[in-house]
């Protein structure tokens, strides 16, 4: 495997798995303040960021390459609200696209383009990820401080009604 594609390939994976930290975060919070469908969610959300770590360290190792798992940076521990958790968690969904953004180009650069083609997977996941963050984001705006509402919201978590991306990589619910 070209070292210079391994390299961003083992970037992603630190993103990638500080993503699910972070959310993991995020669901214990949730579930702390009595939000079990958020928490519920953001479970499943953490769970879905740790199988894409594992689908780059499995794709470096049968290239040749050598995946590197990194160590597990704590994240934060207290959140200011449910809306600040998703308005951090779409933040954090940029930040990951312009992450993979940057590989593919590097794909692009040096002509690697079996991992190119690997690599529109997690494009078009991201779509995905950001999507239902600013979809979620606009039902939380919609609420505001109405508490029935926030129930409700939270129903529809835990009810699936709003969902994770599934890890096989299929569609949204």
């Amino acid at each position: 495997m070209n070292k210079r594609i391994e390299e961003a390939l083992n970037q992603q994976i630190i993103k990638e798995s500080s993503s699910s930290q972070f959310y993991l975060a995020m669901a214990s919070w949730a579930e702390n303040n009595g939000l079990n469908g958020t928490a519920k969610f953001l479970y499943q959300h953490s769970d879905e960021e740790r199988f894409h770590m594992l689908k780059l360290v499995k794709f470096i190792n049968e290239r040749g390459g050598r995946a590197v798992i990194p160590a597990v940076a704590k994240p934060a521990v207290e959140f200011e609200s449910l809306e600040n958790i998703f308005t951090l968690l779409l933040q954090h969904e940029m930040s990951v696209t312009e992450s993979i953004n940057g590989v593919v180009d590097v794909c692009l650069q040096e002509k690697d383009y079996t991992t190119h083609n690997f690599m529109q997977w997690y494009v078009s996941e991201q779509l995905e990820e950001e999507a239902l963050a600013r979809t979620i984001l606009d039902k939380l705006k919609l609420i505001g401080s109405d508490k029935g509402g926030l129930y409700l919201f939270d129903r529809d978590l835990e009810n699936s009604s709003i969902s994770a991306a599934p890890a096989n990589g299929g569609p949204a619910a």
